[in-house]
């Protein structure tokens, strides 16, 4: 998962669901986005294998605000956040399971 580091932090105010313990993938998505069903299905099976680590998905549609406080461009995007809920990695495509795992490694 490549992406600028944003530096950024989101509670669960903004999220809509807890912070992980560890660290938190958050999933921008649209309801007609093919790319974003692959992806929520890799960030859920990541995030069940992987202790301490919570997954949000968010519709864009639906939270315009916070897409545009975030620049969020196209979906899916994916950000990770540690566990103080600071944004220390985001990308956009589908990602492999691979770069998601490697990408937590950075959070936690």
């Amino acid at each position: 998962m490549r992406g600028r580091n944003d530096g950024k932090r989101l509670g669960a105010a903004e999220l809509g669901g807890a912070l992980g313990e560890r660290a938190t993938l958050v999933q921008f998505s649209s309801a007609f986005c093919a790319p974003c069903r692959a992806t929520r299905r890799v960030l859920g099976e990541v995030a069940a294998m992987v202790p301490g680590v919570a997954y949000v998905d968010i519709d864009a549609e639906e939270h315009l605000d916070l897409v545009r406080d975030l620049e969020i461009l196209k979906t899916p995007t994916v950000l990770v956040l540690d566990a103080d809920g600071r944004v220390v990695r985001r990308a956009t495509g589908q990602p492999r399971r691979a770069d998601v795992i490697a990408a937590l490694g950075e959070a936690v």
